[in-house]
């Protein structure tokens, strides 16, 4: 099962930091996330979602020792 990490308003819309997720590709990744979170599925399309640090494509499986971070737009200066 992938680890998936949760940041700012993403953390906030799930009450998670980190879940682990059986999904077996990114793009069933992010179905099932916006489904079992609702909080979530507003921001999700707008949010930086990386496997391993890079950003993939939704077809790309996902294995056990993989690390998704799932990161929203950050504001500031």
């Amino acid at each position: 099962m992938a680890r998936v990490r949760y940041f700012a308003a993403a953390a906030e819309a799930t009450g998670l930091d980190l879940e682990q997720r059986p999904e077996e590709t990114l793009g069933a990744l992010r179905a099932a996330v916006a489904s079992d979170h609702p909080g979530l599925g507003g921001i999700l399309p707008r949010c930086a979602v990386l496997v391993g640090g890079a950003r993939v494509a939704d077809e790309t499986p996902l294995g056990a020792d993989d690390l998704v971070d799932v990161l929203p737009p950050f504001a500031g200066g």
